[in-house]
């Protein structure tokens, strides 16, 4: 049985990866320092609290137990946030990564699977975005996504490190049994954000009407946060294989608007939900799709959850339960 170290298993992706590596049959230590994740949400494993730029604690983790490949999920994530603190995501995206990878290579673990984003694309040049799209990020959040990735590449030429880097598209939706989902204080995702004004009874913004859009809302590709993980599980059984380093985009290659997201929640937790325009934010696509036949075609990664009710509906459940 394989031990599998996920760093940030107490968060929203991170929790359900951990769910379904313990479904698979690994053994898992979760480390997190909670500063973002929630202990409620691991499900099982081995739980290290602490931060993953703490040589001491990764030494003492490394020599415990017998890793065979490292998930990386620790990252800030609050695109606006980046661009008012530069420095606190350089700090914990990059720096602390490359304690991390310090760690690895003293204990002689080779495989690395991280958590990228779409957002390491910038502004697309062209719709559905392919991973041969140059990458110009437009804030310190992708520019940190993209070092690493960058970093990774420069190890694996270095020193043999093997590591797959998995550009996120929009994660959505919850865990089927409702027992974990996505608990972000402050909330900065669509889909929470209108289910929890269905519950409240509370309206939605939309920012901005006028985009070259077929409703004039923007348009993002949505895959939900199950589908995700079997991706990193495909992954890790590459690896496990021989396979050498790669990045894939992950994401459904089809996109939803703002008003279609909050119409499906109108009939999915059927209430009303009313949606108030507002300006558009600075930086905003109008569109961001992914073209994931890479991975399809790799890796055989197949979405179980591709319409963007069964999304919805997952979610809702698990935000119904938290009131």
């Amino acid at each position: 049985m394989e031990t599998i170290l996920v760093v940030g298993g107490a968060g929203y992706i991170g929790s359900h990866m951990v769910k379904l590596l313990l479904d698979e049959g690994y053994a898992v230590v979760v480390l997190d320092d909670l500063s973002t994740g929630h202990r409620r949400l691991v499900t099982g494993g081995v739980f290290v609290q602490g931060n993953l730029g703490d040589a001491e604690l990764l030494d003492c983790v490394f020599s415990t137990h017998k890793i065979f490949a490292v998930m990386h999920f620790a990252a800030f994530s609050l695109v606006g946030e980046s661009m008012q603190v530069p420095l606190k995501y350089y700090r914990n995206n990059v720096s602390e990564t490359v304690a991390l990878l310090e760690a690895m290579q003293r204990h002689g673990v080779e495989r690395f699977i991280f958590s990228s984003t779409a957002a390491v694309y910038g502004e697309p040049e062209h719709v559905p975005i392919t991973e041969a799209h140059p990458c110009r990020p437009t804030n310190p959040y992708g520019n940190t996504k993209l070092s690493i990735e960058r970093m990774l590449a420069d190890c694996g030429r270095a020193n043999g490190l093997r590591a797959i880097c998995l550009r996120y598209f929009n994660a959505a939706g919850a865990d089927p049994s409702g027992s974990i989902g996505e608990a972000h204080d402050p909330e900065s995702h669509l889909i929470p954000l209108v289910l929890k004004a269905a519950l409240a009874g509370a309206s939605v913004k939309i920012f901005g009407t006028d985009y070259a859009t077929p409703d004039g809302t923007c348009l993002r590709d949505y895959v939900h946060v199950c589908d995700l993980a079997r991706a990193h599980l495909l992954a890790l059984e590459a690896l496990g294989d021989g396979c050498g380093s790669d990045v894939f985009n992950l994401g459904n290659s089809v996109g939803h608007s703002v008003r279609q997201v909050i119409e499906t929640a109108c009939r999915v937790t059927g209430r009303d939900i009313v949606a108030v325009a507002c300006d558009r934010r600075p930086g905003d696509p109008a569109a961001l799709v992914a073209d994931s036949d890479k991975i399809r075609a790799t890796l055989g990664w197949k979405p179980k959850y591709e319409s963007l009710d069964a999304m919805i509906d997952s979610a809702w459940r698990w935000h119904a339960r938290q009131g």
